[in-house]
């Protein structure tokens, strides 16, 4: 599933590529891909790109008109890739949306989908600030350390759920999760509300270590994740514990790798990343 290191790759190549192009015409395969505001399609044809943002796992496109400005907003889900048309594209049959756009690098961004758990939403201001704030807890990557600690401070519960409720926390999923807590050596299961200030405060450096590190190499392409350029994220060659089972720690401290299930699998070092 794409996380926000991805999120934030495919962000900035639609923004590189696409920003301030006019948008010609809107495509629609699939009314049920269109979560909210399908009757608004005609409002797009011709605007203009104005912005294009993250928030945690989703892409914002914000359009401009004489009238006002709308968003699609494209949560990638699973399986869902944003993709130029230059982009050779496998199963066809799954591109349910189309953008065309005119006076660009790029003149088309399909929404690939075909697994579905994603959506696309047509959105006005104020649709889209109902989104966010019902969606979305604090960016990772904008956060303050305070703030940060407050945050974990005020909750309770075991540690790595905590860091992949987007309500709270918005943009980590598994693998960073995974990645995050062996970096930081802390046992998914550790109890929040037993983190000193101290330890919460190593938790948020590496944090954002880990994801900033991830976006400079592309995010991580573990299943089906590509960039809209058709690139894969080679981060995944980094990644020291996140489908590692049965490999040695790469801490050398002599064990392996092991996988926890529960809600999600959990791959970790019981010699390196304690408990309590």
């Amino acid at each position: 599933m794409p996380e926000l290191p991805e999120a934030e790759v495919v962000a900035r190549q639609i923004r590189t590529r696409l920003l301030g192009a006019r948008l010609s015409e809107v495509w629609v395969g699939r009314a049920d891909i269109v979560r909210e505001g399908l009757g608004s399609v005609s409002w797009y044809r011709e605007a203009i790109l104005q912005s294009v943002q993250r928030f945690g796992k989703s892409v914002v496109l914000g359009f401009v008109n004489e009238q006002a400005c709308r968003y699609v907003v494209a949560e990638l889900g699973m399986t869902g890739l944003l993709l130029f048309r230059s982009v050779p594209t496998k199963y066809p049959q799954h591109v349910h949306v189309r953008l065309l756009f005119e006076g660009s690098r790029e003149p088309e961004l399909r929404y690939w989908n075909p697994r579905r758990f994603g959506r696309l939403s047509l959105l006005d201001k104020t649709g889209l600030e109902r989104y966010l704030m019902r969606r979305f807890g604090v960016d990772p990557l904008l956060v303050s350390k305070q703030d940060f600690v407050r945050l974990l401070r005020e909750r309770r519960g075991r540690l790595k759920p905590l860091l992949m409720h987007q309500q709270v926390i918005a943009g980590i999923g598994n693998i960073y999760a995974n990645e995050i807590l062996f970096r930081a050596r802390f046992h998914p299961n550790m109890q929040v509300s037993r983190l000193p200030v101290r330890k919460i405060e190593r938790l948020y450096t590496i944090m954002r270590e880990v994801l900033e590190e991830a976006i400079l190499s592309g995010g991580s392409s573990v299943r089906d994740f590509f960039a809209p350029d058709g690139t894969e994220g080679q981060y995944k060659r980094r990644h020291l514990v996140y489908g590692k089972e049965g490999q040695p720690c790469p801490n050398r401290c002599g064990h392996v790798i092991r996988r926890l299930q529960s809600e999600r699998s959990s791959f970790i070092c019981r010699t390196c990343q304690v408990s309590r």
